[in-house]
């Protein structure tokens, strides 16, 4: 392991040093090799288990049994720490995965036949995050971020889907006008927060911003403004409780007809009908800039497939990736989890989401930025602080600030 992703690890994890042998956890047990497949969403867990049980029934020389704790990242971390590395891992294309990977931890997949089927730009994200040229995990399935729309209420206040950012205004005064809540935030939750930070950051700034702050070429003071200034211009169209309802709450006010629009996650749909199963959905991206050809979908890696480099059965932890590839299996996992798929020739076919499906065709998509920031910048609290005292190069001075330090020890 490289000394400086070793060094990072035991620093923000535990105190300690890699040990040169550990304990993984695979094996052959009365001739059946034993995979262990970790992954971190406890939303998935029962669409993997299925998926599971007939790899397993399938393949009656491999056994394959998931583990998925509760703090999961941290509890990856810890025993990547231990050296007890699982077989084959799942998670979202974000700051710990970059962070694991960078420590050469998991298989070089660059070239692999298990890419053979994903589409290229995805595979792009991947070195995007991490900075490297290897591909070290097989994207498998997607979220999105943008607005979720009551397309009833749209047809009663004779509203029509915003494809800029002064429509967008529109659209709310509109609602509001109407007697209907435009938006309903969900600030209590401060990971709500982020969502628009996410979409209009990706709009507006973009990916790229990213390795040039690592080079100190820029900073979020010069280069999110506007963000932060229609990110404030939004609050106006919120209810009367913005900072005292959770995403819970916002879910069962969604459903009950208390709002137009709802900036989400695709991962909401579902919680969305628990509530209100015949509710009409709708769902646009959220339109940061009024040059309509500039307008993307945030859209981002929810979980990729990686392999440990210390496996002892390399070949059988592919034959597992290559299963939940095959198309009857990825689209089995994304109908159950309102995702989108990785997988060429997979298709979400949820109508609520079809005003998507062409952002993803055309690639006019953008990664979530804050998969490019490190977790220990501690981004959420920060944006919700930002959105309660409103203070612009406040919040940007303290984004670079963290920014700064993380990336001094990192360096160190």
């Amino acid at each position: 392991m490289k000394r400086w992703g070793s060094m990072l690890l035991i620093g923000l994890l535990l105190s300690g040093i890699l040990s040169a042998c550990g304990l993984n956890n695979s094996g052959t047990k009365d001739g059946v090799v034993q995979l262990e497949f970790f992954q971190n969403k406890p939303e998935a867990k029962a669409s993997f288990d299925e998926l599971i049980t007939k790899f397993n029934q399938e393949h009656p020389d491999i056994h394959v049994s998931q583990v998925n704790p509760p703090d999961a990242e941290t509890v990856l971390k810890t025993r990547v720490v231990k050296n007890d590395i699982p077989d084959i891992v799942g998670l979202g294309a974000t700051d710990t995965y970059s962070l694991l990977a960078k420590s050469d931890i998991f298989m070089d997949l660059t070239g692999d036949s298990l890419l053979q089927n994903i589409d290229p730009k995805y595979a792009q994200m991947l070195k995007d995050v991490t900075g490297m040229d290897q591909v070290t995990g097989v994207p498998f399935a997607l979220n999105a971020n943008g607005i979720i729309y009551n397309k009833d209420i749209f047809k009663k206040l004779g509203l029509s889907v915003p494809k800029t950012w002064d429509q967008l205004i529109a659209t709310a005064k509109k609602a509001k006008a109407g007697g209907t809540i435009p938006f309903y935030f969900t600030y209590k939750d401060d990971w709500q927060t982020n969502l628009p930070f996410n979409a209009m950051g990706g709009t507006l700034v973009g990916t790229d911003f990213y390795k040039e702050r690592r080079e100190n070429k820029t900073t979020f003071v010069q280069a999110y403004q506007e963000v932060a200034k229609k990110q404030l211009e939004l609050l106006n169209y919120g209810h009367n409780d913005n900072f005292g309802k959770a995403y819970s709450d916002g879910n069962r006010a969604f459903g009950n007809g208390e709002a137009a629009m709802y900036i989400q996650g695709s991962w909401a749909i579902s919680e969305i009908r628990k509530v209100n199963p015949d509710i009409k959905l709708g769902f646009f991206p959220l339109p940061g800039s009024n040059d309509e050809s500039k307008n993307k979908l945030t859209a981002g890696i929810d979980t990729l497939l990686a392999i440990s480099n210390q496996t002892e059965h390399p070949e059988q932890a592919k034959e597992f990736i290559s299963f939940l590839l095959q198309k009857e299996n990825s689209q089995q996992y994304i109908d159950q989890q309102n995702l989108f798929s990785a997988v060429n020739g997979v298709q979400q076919k949820d109508e609520s989401v079809a005003e998507l499906l062409p952002y993803f065709e055309q690639g006019k998509i953008v990664d979530f930025v804050d998969h490019y920031i490190p977790s220990a910048v501690q981004l959420n609290p920060t944006v919700q602080a930002f959105l309660q005292n409103k203070d612009i190069n406040g919040f940007l001075g303290t984004l670079d600030k963290e920014w700064d330090k993380v990336a001094a020890r990192r360096a160190s």
